[in-house]
């Protein structure tokens, strides 16, 4: 058992003077070796790096195609388009939400609402999504929901919150509400004055139209 044990140490001795040997021998192709990989590890990284960059801005370029298409009301290509981007990338949330509000608008809202809550899955805090979120239930005239979930878009909306105020007031007009119609008209105006205009041939103020109020605030 002794020589055994002997024979190991023995073994692990001459292993380590081999070690530091070469170390001794060869101290500077040592370390260009390891400049090399490390090096060439950088390189690597750099470029995958680069081509994760090219590709987010790709896909960013492409989902705007369709959501430019989307408001062109070119509804089939607009979610053609998001299909393209979430088949490269099925993390990509905003391709969700602007395929969902596409399917709303096309009259195909249990679809639309799933793609708009996949978004929301993958990035619950981002302000669009839950924007589209409040206009598809907005759409479809589910508006308790449809206010609540506005006013979760300006939890996040960082003082750019304008259209969530806007759907608001929309959803309050159309309920003949005139003070709450002017109160969260004026925010929306506040942070962007050139929805006044806007506000001025929404149908949805129809029914406060002739109030003190509204017609002071929108200069009619």
């Amino acid at each position: 058992m002794k020589k055994a044990i002997a024979a190991a140490a023995l073994s692990m001795l001459m292993m380590f003077s081999l070690a530091a040997c070469s170390s001794n021998e060869n101290p500077d192709s040592t370390a260009s070796n390891t400049i090399e990989e490390s090096t060439a590890k950088t390189a690597e990284e750099t470029a995958a790096e680069a081509e994760a960059i090219e590709k987010a801005a790709r896909l960013e370029k492409k989902a705007q195609e369709g959501y430019d298409l989307f408001f062109e009301n070119k509804y089939e290509e607009a979610v053609a388009a998001e299909n393209e981007v979430i088949a490269e990338d099925p993390t990509f949330f905003k391709a969700y939400y602007i395929k969902g509000i596409t399917q709303c608008y096309a009259g195909n809202y249990s679809e639309g609402s799933k793609n708009i809550d996949k978004a929301l899955e993958l990035n619950p805090d981002d302000y669009m999504a839950r924007f589209n979120k409040a206009l598809s239930l907005e759409l479809y005239r589910y508006y308790d929901e449809s206010l609540s979930w506005y006013e979760k878009s300006l939890e996040v909306a960082n003082g750019q919150g304008e259209w969530s105020y806007y759907g608001i007031a929309s959803i309050y007009g159309r309920r003949g509400d005139a003070a709450s119609t002017v109160k969260y008209l004026r925010l929306a105006i506040d942070i962007n004055p050139d929805i006044r205009e806007e506000a001025k041939s929404e149908s949805d103020f129809d029914p406060v139209r002739s109030s003190k109020e509204f017609t002071e605030l929108i200069g009619e």
